[in-house]
């Protein structure tokens, strides 16, 4: 099936915008960034949980741990795949025992990625808490998962494509939403 690009949702801007929000919601909530760590989930949620790190930083000096996730061993859909997937390395090059865990993604959708998610991290300790931080919340769950700290709520139908763009991994900083091709 084909897609064509139905709307943009944000921009480069708009994506910047959500994040500092998304930042000086998270600083409000854990009453500054003490035990505080970032985590994103390979591929689109390791540049976001990097520039709210760099957020943080500039807006209230904080210098937050930032670590990076693999779910892919973790998935509850590997074995009704056909293609292989490749696994990259986890580095959370400290120790999430008792730490308030920020988990950073892209766009949070049925919560399938935010439980394999859960699953990985409570194999590297026991945190404190676990939060979410999501750039874009489309809806449609099928686990009872929401996340703490969004960007933008994003109503879809299930047949559209959310896609996250970042220049860390695709050029360019934008999220549109696709639908199938007529035809």
């Amino acid at each position: 099936m084909t897609f064509r690009e139905k709307a943009e949702i944000l921009d480069a801007d708009g994506i910047r915008r959500a994040l500092v929000r998304v930042a000086h919601e998270v600083v409000e909530r854990n009453k500054g960034g003490e035990g505080l760590v970032l985590v994103g989930i390979r591929r689109r949620g390791v540049p976001l949980a990097a520039r709210l790190a760099s957020i943080l930083k500039e807006i209230e000096g904080l210098e937050v741990p930032l670590g990076i996730l693999d779910i892919t061993l973790y998935r509850d859909d590997l074995a009704s795949r056909r293609d292989q997937p490749t696994v990259h390395s986890t580095r959370v090059p400290f120790d999430i025992e008792g730490k308030r865990v920020v988990l950073v993604d892209d766009v949070l959708y049925t919560g399938r990625t935010v439980r394999a998610a859960l699953d990985a991290l409570m194999d590297l300790g026991r945190p404190e808490c676990i939060q979410l931080a999501v750039l874009i919340d489309r809806g449609h769950r099928e686990l009872p998962i929401r996340a703490d700290y969004v960007g933008k709520n994003l109503p879809t139908s299930r047949k559209e494509l959310v896609r996250v763009r970042l220049t860390e991994t695709d050029g360019e900083d934008r999220v549109v939403i696709e639908e199938p091709e007529a035809g």
